[in-house]
C-alpha cells in the first residue's frame, strides 16, 4: 500500500508535463546524448526535480490488466536516477510480484489510481497524515516493537514550538538555519521544523538534514523531498549508531559527518535494545572516548535511546564565548545549538549513581546543557501508553537561564 501510494504521489506532480518530457528525451536521445546530460537538460528546461520517460501513466497501466505487473516494473523503470535512487527502497519487483501471485495487484491498483495526491489536492501535511495512519496500522497488525514508530504531528508541532521559542535567529532574513533529525522516519519532524518557521519568517533560509534505517521511511522521506526540492543527498540511508568498524578519525554510522547544526529534534526508538550496534558503539566508546559520540558512557543493552542524545550533542555547534561551561573546554566562538528529542521514562530514571545512565545525565548537568524536561500524558503514541517526556538539551542558554 505504501510503496504505491508514494508512486501515485509521484504520478500525480508528473501528469502536467509528462508528454513534453517524454518528447524532449526521445529528441535527445535520438542525437546520443548520454543519460547524465539529458537529466540535467530536461530538470532545467521543465523546472522539475525528477521525471519518468516510460510511455506509462496509472491511467495507461489500468487499460491493460493482463499485463500490469510488467508494465508496472517498465513504468518504475522510467524515472530519472535520483528518483530511481529513493524508490529501488521499496523493492518494488518484490512487491509487485507478491500481489500478482495472490491475484490482488490489479485490485488495490485500481483503487490508487481512483485517488487524486497532487500536492493541489493534498498538501504535504495532509500526505504525512496519509502515510501515518497507514503506518499505524500496519504496526499494529504487525505488533511492532512499542518503541519503534512514527511521531504524532501533535507531539512535533509542541517539540518544535518549543524548540525555536526565543530563537531570534530564525527571524533573521536570509541567515541559512540548518536542522538535523538522527531519526527521521518519513520526515515528520523535518517537514514540521521548516513549515513553522517560514510561516513566522518567509525569508529565512532552512536546509534539512536526516538519516534513516528502514528502507520503506527512508524512500517515503526521500520522496516527499524529491516533490518538494530538497536536496536529497541530505537524508542519509543507514543505521545512525553504526553497525561497522571504528577507525581513528573515522565514526561510523554518522552521515553527516562533516556537519553540525543549529537545531536539532528527534524521536529515537525508545525501549528498544540496540545489541545489533553493540560492537561497534563499545569500540567507538573506547577506541575515541570524549573524540567519540560515546564519551560520557554507555546506557545499558536493552534501551539504547540515550546513545541517540549523545549522537545528537557530538553534532553541535561551538557553543559561543559568553558560555561557561560547555561540552568542548576550549571550544567557543561559535552559535551553538539547540536539541529537542522524545523519551519514555528510562533515560530520566533508569541507574543508579555510577551507571552509564547516571554518567550521560551527570555530563549534561555539568555541562549546563539540560534546560528543561516536559512530561506529556499517556496515551500519547499509537500502540503504547507510556507515558513520555520531551527534554531540551542546548549549549546557548541565554545569561538569564
Amino acid at each position: 500500500m505504501i510503496p504505491l501510494t508514494v508512486l501515485r504521489r509521484l504520478d500525480c506532480v508528473l501528469e502536467e508535463s509528462k508528454e513534453a518530457v517524454l518528447q524532449e528525451y526521445k529528441k535527445l536521445k535520438a542525437k546520443g546524448q548520454p543519460e547524465d546530460q539529458i537529466e540535467t537538460i530536461i530538470t532545467h528546461k521543465f523546472k522539475v526535480n525528477f521525471y519518468n520517460t516510460s510511455e506509462f501513466t496509472f491511467q495507461k497501466l489500468l487499460g491493460e490488466p493482463d499485463g500490469l505487473a510488467k508494465n508496472l516494473n517498465n513504468y518504475i523503470a522510467g524515472f530519472s536516477s535520483n528518483a530511481r535512487h529513493i524508490l529501488e527502497k521499496f523493492k518494488f519487483e518484490e512487491e509487485i510480484e507478491k500481489l500478482e501471485e495472490a491475484n490482488r495487484l490489479f485490485d488495490i491498483f485500481k483503487k490508487i489510481a481512483a485517488q487524486d495526491l497532487h500536492p493541489d489536492k493534498l498538501d504535504n501535511i495532509g500526505m504525512g497524515y496519509l502515510f501515518e495512519d497507514l503506518v499505524r496500522r500496519f504496526n499494529e497488525q504487525a505488533n511492532e516493537e512499542a518503541g519503534d514508530h512514527f511521531t504524532p504531528r501533535e507531539v512535533i508541532k509542541l517539540m518544535v514550538n518549543i524548540l525555536f521559542s526565543g530563537e531570534e535567529q530564525i527571524y533573521k532574513a536570509g541567515k541559512l538555519t540548518k536542522i538535523y533529525d538522527p531519526t527521521c522516519g518519513t520526515g515528520g519532524i523535518l517537514s514540521v521544523s521548516e513549515n513553522t518557521i517560514l510561516e513566522q519568517n518567509d525569508k529565512a533560509e532552512v536546509c534539512l538534514y536526516g538519516q534513516e534505517y528502514n528502507p520503506e521511511s527512508y524512500a517515503i522521506c526521500g520522496s516527499d523531498f524529491m516533490i518538494k526540492g530538497e536536496d536529497i543527498s541530505n537524508i542519509a540511508f543507514g543505521d545512525t549508531l553504526g553497525t561497522g568498524k571504528v577507525y581513528p578519525g573515522r565514526v561510523d554510522g554518522d552521515g553527516h559527518p562533516d556537519e553540525r547544526f543549529h537545531f536539532m529534534a528527534a524521536n529515537p526508538p525508545f525501549g528498544v535494545e540496540w545489541k545489533p550496534e553493540q560492537d561497534c558503539v563499545n569500540d567507538e566508546h573506547e577506541k575515541l572516548g570524549f573524540k567519540g559520540r560515546f564519551g560520557p558512557g554507555l546506557p545499558r543493552i536493552n534501551d539504547g535511546a540515550l546513545l541517540f542524545l549523545l549522537h545528537m550533542i557530538s553534532k553541535m555547534q561551538a557553543p559561543p564565548e559568553s558560555y561557561t561551561l560547555g561540552p568542548i573546554p576550549g571550544e567557543k566562538g561559535g552559535e551553538g545549538s539547540r536539541i529537542a528529542i522524545v523519551f519514555n521514562g528510562s533515560p530520566l530514571f533508569t541507574g543508579d549513581a555510577g551507571s552509564g545512565e547516571s554518567n550521560i545525565r551527570r555530563y549534561i548537568i555539568e555541562n549546563d546543557m539540560l534546560e528543561t524536561v516536559i512530561g506529556l500524558p499517556d496515551q500519547m503514541f499509537y500502540n503504547t501508553g507510556i507515558y513520555t517526556y520531551i527534554w531540551i538539551v542546548t549549549n546557548r542558554k541565554s545569561p538569564k537561564r
